[in-house]
């Protein structure tokens, strides 16, 4: 249940940040691009991930899928690469690779032996300036996009339910529009929109190059000028600037009836600021929030008190996650045990939310969430990939590299004042949107 909700809904549990114990240089060459080196000489390996700062909430209007569709569009070749032979490449050599793409960012990464490197970098300069699309390569990507919107979405009451919430979420905001787009709109995307938006975009200037694993820094810098060094920026590239929430004046609740589905459950997100560079610290007592209200199955509040002393609940969660370039969401979710219905569900859960900020914080277990934070961070550093991946997130998201080493101090320094102030703050039901996912047999 924990995994089919939280895949749905696009967000995961807390993850433990990394301790920081590896070194980290930086460098930004001539045409604009930044370049991030994460040393860890443990094993004869490298990860290679190109991070675009643009994403779906930075389409066309109009447009949307357009981010994910040219991610696809890319492993169909350059003017140097037939269709495929990128990952082919990559394979031969022993390596793999993949993208993905979100609201704020697009990324391409590779993981190969360290002496691949260079190689590596030299196809993915190529196609970050020389992709050539045919109409007949986007016929067939647009056939894949919309095939894997029929499976991920239109095939998952989960995730259907999941677009609509956040379409009520955000009304202004282009975070209410899917990553993978509204079908009407993919169905008429074509070459020249997807070549439009990768000339403006896929440049030198709007990147970050992320290499983590057992190299040598000044190495990296010159194989980083000999390929990357020549690309051309894109000339006149603004700043990020996107449609902002109106005030949000009153909850807002939907429901959506599936027999699909196998339980029925309760769900409320609240709009909540996100990580900002320089100013982490409501950030970082929300995340302690979430830990201590639903981080754990077993050991947190909602799941002490309506799993356990009430059962009236088989699962309950909450979450948040502040890697977000513009305003994210606080979350929890409830589902009840059976002969429970989902508005005694909701009257329990607003009840023991109450009742957490009445009653304060237990300090022993605050102190214990901390512990594991600690030690989560220490383990950390033993995926590169993972590594990488989170420097890349918080960077295309808008933050600094010393805000990312602050983070887990922070983390270690925020009080239950902090916590309770911001839960105060935020856990506005004005600010929320309720969502219930129904059987239409038990819809209230």
């Amino acid at each position: 249940m924990l995994n089919r909700i939280l895949k749905a809904l696009g967000v995961a549990a807390l993850l433990p940040m990394p301790a920081f114990a590896e070194t980290t240089t930086s460098f930004t060459l001539d045409n604009g691009m930044d370049v991030v080196v994460i040393e860890d000489h443990r094993a004869p390996v490298v990860v290679q991930m190109v991070w675009y700062k643009v994403g779906a909430a930075d389409e066309p209007a109009g447009k949307s899928g357009i981010a994910h569709f040219l991610e696809h569009l890319l492993f169909r070749g350059t003017e140097n690469l037939a269709p495929g032979e990128f990952s082919e490449t990559v394979a031969a050599n022993g390596g793999s690779d993949n993208a993905f793409t979100s609201w704020d960012y697009t990324a391409y990464h590779q993981r190969v032996a360290a002496d691949r490197l260079g190689l590596m970098m030299q196809m993915e300069a190529d196609r970050m300036r020389n992709l050539k699309i045919t109409e007949a390569d986007m016929l067939v990507e647009r056939d894949v996009v919309l095939e894997e919107r029929n499976q991920r979405t239109d095939s998952d009451p989960g995730s259907l339910f999941s677009e609509q919430r956040n379409a009520a979420q955000y009304l202004n905001h282009p975070y209410g529009v899917p990553v993978i787009g509204w079908r009407h709109e993919l169905e008429k995307l074509n070459a020249q929109d997807a070549l439009d938006f990768y000339q403006e975009y896929y440049a030198p200037n709007n990147a970050i190059l992320i290499v983590a694993g057992d190299v040598n820094p000044d190495e990296v810098l010159a194989m980083a000028q000999e390929h990357y060094g020549p690309l051309a920026p894109t000339e006149g590239l603004e700043a990020r600037v996107r449609p902002q929430e109106p005030p949000q004046l009153s909850e807002r609740r939907l429901t959506l009836e599936d027999p699909r589905i196998g339980q029925s459950y309760l769900l409320r997100s609240y709009l909540a600021p996100e990580r900002d560079a320089g100013d982490q610290k409501t950030a970082a007592a929300l995340t302690m929030l979430a830990e201590l209200l639903g981080g754990s199955p077993t050991t947190s509040y909602m799941a002490k008190r309506l799993q356990f002393d009430e059962q009236i609940a088989v699962y309950t969660s909450a979450w948040y996650n502040g890697m977000s370039y513009d305003d994210t969401t606080f979350g929890m979710v409830i589902v009840p045990v059976p002969g429970v219905s989902l508005d005694e569900a909701e009257t329990a859960m607003d009840r023991v939310l109450a009742e957490f900020i009445a009653d304060g914080i237990d300090a022993e277990h605050f102190e214990r969430i901390k512990m594991q934070s600690r030690a989560g961070q220490i383990y950390a550093d033993d995926d590169v990939a993972s590594l990488a991946r989170r420097y890349g997130q918080a960077l295309t998201t808008g933050l600094t590299l010393a805000d990312i080493e602050a983070w887990p101090e922070l983390l270690q320094s925020v009080t239950a004042e902090d916590v309770l102030e911001a839960a105060q703050t935020v856990l506005d039901r004005n600010r929320a949107v309720t969502g219930r996912l129904v059987k239409p047999e038990i819809l209230q």
